[in-house]
């Protein structure tokens, strides 16, 4: 800057500074209202806010039980007329008919008179009647009079296995209010010298049996030589 001369006065230019501008003032806040709580339950779906519009549950229900009244906004409970009253089950039948005819028989053959030819019906085949009963309870039970309400096959077991069998299935029976029966236990054809072993022991069997009154040999289409039917005392 040694070589340059400043110009004369009357060159210059006086340049004025620009003013600066002030900052804009900052528009007045308008006052917020207060935001709302959503209460509990608010985000339901909205075809169950508007059903509930019109009465909107109370505050104080639970969020499920607020739920519920908004979905079943609108339901109306049937009528009592439509309404039907179950009744309690009834007690299963009692076969009244079947009991009678089964006292009836018992009383018949303790109390019914002997004829001659009941003296002379009977045989050779195996039977066994308790001590103090009348022989027409053996008679009836021959002529097959009792029903055969139950049965039980030892075929194939063996000693201890055929006495556990029968026990199980005398008691089973006397619980069920069974008595009449039968006990299938072979002719023993594959037995040594074709004696049925297991046939003498059920027969000593059911007559220590304090539930058996009576048993015999069954007719042959029950069975014959192979199986016993059974009288067993009831259960009252």
């Amino acid at each position: 800057m040694a070589d340059i001369k400043p110009l004369p006065p009357i060159n210059r230019v006086q340049l004025n500074k620009p003013k600066r501008a002030a900052p804009p003032r900052p528009a007045p806040k308008e006052a917020k209202a207060p935001e709302r709580k959503k209460p509990a339950g608010d985000d339901l779906p909205a075809h169950w806010r508007a059903m509930g519009e019109s009465a909107p549950p109370p505050v104080h229900l639970a969020p499920e039980q607020r739920e519920f009244r908004a979905a079943m906004a609108g339901v109306k409970p049937l009528p009592p007329a439509n309404l039907v009253e179950h009744s309690k089950r009834p007690p299963p039948p009692r076969p009244l008919q079947h009991l009678a005819d089964e006292q009836a028989a018992l009383h018949e053959s303790l109390h019914g008179f002997i004829g001659l030819q009941d003296r002379l019906e009977g045989g050779d085949e195996p039977h066994y009647l308790r001590s103090g009963l009348a022989q027409n309870v053996l008679r009836d039970l021959r002529r097959g009079r009792w029903v055969i309400q139950n049965e039980i096959d030892l075929h194939g077991l063996n000693r201890d296995e055929a006495r556990h069998q029968l026990a199980t299935f005398l008691a089973a029976c006397l619980h069920h209010g069974k008595r009449c029966v039968r006990v299938v236990h072979g002719k023993g054809h594959g037995s040594p010298q074709k004696t049925s072993i297991l046939r003498q022991l059920v027969r000593g069997w059911l007559a220590q049996r304090q539930e058996v009154l009576a048993y015999c040999q069954a007719k042959p289409p029950d069975g014959g030589e192979g199986a016993l039917v059974v009288l067993l005392r009831n259960q009252k």
